[in-house]
């Protein structure tokens, strides 16, 4: 993805820009109110500066593997989870993302293996062994921050996506097509009824 003047929501369009090699620039926000996501991050291998102009994110090379606990403010998002868990598809290794806080918020993975990610949920855990290429494939949202993972998913994988149910995504995501199409990625909204016919063809 490109470098942008803006994003949308700054948790989805971090790890879309990692996840896909890109560098953009987020305006308003800082990293003060990140704390333990840009220290996950940068762990990963992300690199986020504060400039001027706002938070500077790029993918500074090979993505590493971490190990990561979703826990309450402070500690690392629960809704944050499965983003990062898309993002880590992508990193050399063996990851794993333990959620303290909604131990049974894994319904996306499922859907992520469906594009080729070699996932696994262990009790309150995704296992994540990341590296493989990603392939296009029909994908169902079963929630907001699910449908996220499943846009970055869908953004680095090869050939086409088409997620269904994406009301889950409306509902906190204005326009998010239009956003990221901005930034360079292809992104399309289509019926129900086309996006069944596209992937039959």
């Amino acid at each position: 993805m490109p470098s942008s003047p803006t994003a949308s929501k700054p948790r989805l369009s971090i790890c879309a820009a990692a996840a896909t090699g890109g560098e953009i620039t987020l305006q308003g926000v800082s990293a003060s109110h990140l704390g333990a996501v840009i220290e996950t991050l940068r762990a990963v291998g992300v690199r986020l500066v504060e400039t001027d102009a706002g938070l500077l994110v790029t993918a500074a090379g090979d993505l590493q593997s971490v190990h990561c606990v979703a826990e309450p403010y402070p500690g690392f998002p629960t809704d944050m989870q499965a983003q990062l868990t898309a993002l880590l598809t992508q990193a050399n290794g063996l990851s794993i993302v333990r959620d303290s806080v909604f131990p049974d918020r894994f319904m996306h993975l499922p859907e992520l293996a469906r594009l080729g990610a070699d996932v696994q949920r262990d009790q309150s855990a995704a296992i994540i062994r990341g590296g493989r290429p990603l392939q296009g494939a029909n994908v169902m949202a079963s929630d907001l921050r699910a449908s996220a993972a499943l846009v970055i998913a869908g953004l680095v994988a090869q050939g086409q996506t088409a997620i269904r149910r994406i009301y889950h995504l409306d509902r906190g995501y204005d326009a998010l097509e239009s956003k990221l199409t901005a930034l360079g990625g292809q992104v399309r909204r289509v019926r129900d009824d086309e996006a069944v016919r596209r992937s039959a063809a």
